[in-house]
């Protein structure tokens, strides 16, 4: 089986690593006592988790590479606010703010700006 080599930001995307969810419950827990690389270890270990989030919006008209650093800043929000205690798997948690994340750079980006309260009597047309 062969890998398709992605270059994303300077990262191969075939190369990433997945961590299995004991694993990652571990280095959460390191996290919360403060081990530093274990955050590190945590974003690298769920960058396609990234990828493939950001594959919903691929039609934009936006870089993939700027879609990429977004979905990563939502994805570290993500691990810093993750309570282990909530019985929720990682990606559960992190997938929406990773998209929220995202959809607030497309709108804040977007050249046209539509006041919310225009938006919404738009929708109820």
């Amino acid at each position: 089986m062969t890998r398709n080599k992605v270059e994303i930001c300077g990262v191969d995307t075939a190369k990433l690593p997945v961590l299995k969810n004991e694993e990652m419950r571990k280095l959460f827990r390191e996290m919360q006592s403060g081990e530093i690389s274990a955050r590190e270890k945590l974003v690298n270990g769920n960058l396609r988790l990234v990828l493939s989030v950001i594959q919903r919006f691929n039609n934009r008209g936006e870089y993939v590479d700027d879609l990429f650093q977004v979905g990563c800043i939502g994805l570290m929000k993500s691990i810093d606010n993750f309570d282990l205690g909530q019985n929720v798997k990682f990606s559960t948690y992190a997938v929406p703010m990773i998209i929220g994340e995202i959809r607030r750079y497309l709108r804040d980006n977007n050249p046209i700006r539509v006041s919310r309260s225009l938006r919404d009597i738009a929708y109820k047309a």
